[in-house]
């Protein structure tokens, strides 16, 4: 199916920079891969240095994941706005990604080391 979302362990270690601030660090990174789209790397919120992360006004809502809240990243760089997107209550088959961030990797580094 053309839309159809699937949520893996993409393995490895996964690390998340902006500019020289590395923001976080993780093992148990989520890829969730939708459609013919890109993969997109969720790190659990407990592996993000999240005093960077500044609550955002931007709401989204997406058919299949549910309604996303938005932050921008804060470092001495500058400001990075909506850079980064939750979904707190994805429903029951996407609920491994609840509690998870992913971040705008044109604007942040995100790789596996």
């Amino acid at each position: 199916m053309k839309d159809r979302i699937t949520l893996r362990n993409p393995g490895g270690i996964w690390v998340l920079r902006a500019g020289d601030a590395v923001l976080g660090e993780s093992r148990n990174a989520v890829e969730l891969t939708e459609g013919d789209r890109a993969p997109v790397i969720y790190f659990p919120r407990d592996d993000i240095a999240t005093v960077f992360l500044d609550p955002s006004d931007r709401r989204s809502h997406c058919p299949k994941k549910g309604d996303a809240e938005w932050f921008s990243i804060v470092t001495a760089a500058g400001r990075i706005a909506d850079a980064v997107w939750s979904y707190p209550n994805p429903p029951e088959d996407l609920a491994r990604i609840a509690g998870h961030l992913a971040f705008d990797d044109d604007r942040v580094t995100v790789e596996r080391i």
